[in-house]
């Protein structure tokens, strides 16, 4: 074997902002022969990601469609990968963390006897229904898997609870922190014109819910909570919620927000916008599993809009309180932070337990030992707790 050849396949933008410091990675190793494929789940929030970190696809299945269900996109990933893994006879294909374009491709991997690395892999809540369909997604990946790469220690013990072979389990620390420092700079000016025009010397609060198990009442409390702090606080604080693309999503949030003075409701931003904005954040709350991640290492404290976390080491350093979904909860602990100094900086100066940026570096290297173009992996990443 002259080049390992490695497909990376992935389709939504939390995967693509994840596995694009690993393609750059993998990019620059003269060992590697790297493709990417890609399923287009989500079509123009995937593009912009890809367009930033400049990594044109080998592969487009764009399966993307109006109202598609867990069906669709199952079916139709299954199907346009085996035609692709045929042509591009990968030795490894990489997936990335709990979509069902991750679950489906390494399914379909498994069904062409093709090798299988996992990265981001261990996340748990044990709750198959939350979030759904990603739990169950997740622990279906992982059995299929070959090489598991887990972000902490914990994500590894609940891969060997899980009886995933020990001497293929790496701890990388997340990718995502890699990504970070490729995205945030001083004086940036964002993309989307609106945002340059905020005074980001008041108390700025990002907002970000989507979550398909957040849909309707839950959403509608969030949204509630957003509303009671706007008015409270008045012209104290600004609060900036990207909302999401989903009509679901839309009409609920636009019913109860639009046209209060300090609410901003921006369309999607892009990764940089994105980075950069809870970069200048006072704090965050969100329903994404990837903020939770990104959030600690540029101190800023999160509230979780969820009643359970496949996080928990975010839990435990403290740099993430879960904050639920009622409205009662969500106020009470967003107060505590807009008016309770201690709690506030205990919360910003936790330490990350998610990496220390060089996670893409241990993945390669462990994937080079696996075949054979190394004698010893990467060194695990340990938290300094």
């Amino acid at each position: 074997m002259n080049k390992l050849k490695i497909m990376s396949v992935f389709g939504t933008r939390p995967e693509a902002i994840k596995m694009a410091p690993l393609i750059l990675e993998m990019r620059n190793n003269p060992r590697i022969e790297s493709t990417v494929c890609i399923t287009a789940q989500h079509r123009q929030m995937l593009d912009q990601v890809l367009n930033i970190f400049n990594i044109t696809p080998d592969y487009d299945l764009d399966i993307m469609q109006k109202s598609q269900t867990l069906e669709d996109i199952t079916s139709k990933v299954l199907t346009g990968l085996s035609d692709v893994f045929k042509k591009a006879q990968p030795d490894v294909v990489l997936v990335h963390g709990d979509t069902t374009t991750s679950f489906a491709a390494a399914l379909s991997a498994f069904y062409n006897k093709i090798k299988i690395g996992h990265v981001e892999a261990g996340l748990r809540t044990h709750n198959l229904y939350s979030p759904f369909p990603e739990e169950a997604n997740r622990q279906l990946i992982s059995i299929l898997s070959n090489f598991n790469f887990a972000p902490t220690p914990a994500n590894k013990h609940n891969l060997l609870m899980q009886a995933c072979p020990a001497n293929h389990i790496y701890i990388t620390g997340n990718t995502v922190i890699d990504a970070l420092k490729t995205t945030v700079y001083p004086n940036y000016s964002f993309d989307y014109k609106p945002l340059n025009d905020i005074d980001y010397t008041k108390q700025i609060i990002v907002v970000t819910a989507h979550r398909r198990e957040n849909l309707g009442q839950p959403l509608q409390n969030i949204c509630d909570s957003l509303k009671t702090l706007a008015e409270s606080y008045g012209n104290d604080i600004e609060i900036i919620y990207p909302v999401h693309l989903n009509p679901a999503v839309q009409n609920t949030v636009r019913a109860t927000l639009e046209g209060i003075p300090n609410v901003h409701l921006t369309p999607p931003l892009n990764v940089s916008d994105l980075h950069n904005l809870m970069n200048k954040a006072y704090f965050i709350m969100t329903d994404s599993g990837g903020l939770q991640e990104e959030a600690p290492a540029l101190g800023k404290p999160v509230l979780v809009l969820r009643t359970e976390t496949e996080r928990p080491e975010a839990v435990e350093s403290g740099t993430v309180q879960l904050a639920g979904v009622e409205t009662p909860k969500i106020l009470e602990l967003s107060k505590k932070l807009l008016d309770n100094a201690a709690f506030y900086n205990k919360m910003a100066k936790a330490t990350n337990p998610y990496g220390d940026g060089f996670a893409s570096r241990r993945i390669v290297d462990c994937l080079l030992y696996e075949f054979g173009f190394y004698s010893t992996p990467a060194e695990d990443f340990v938290w300094n707790k």
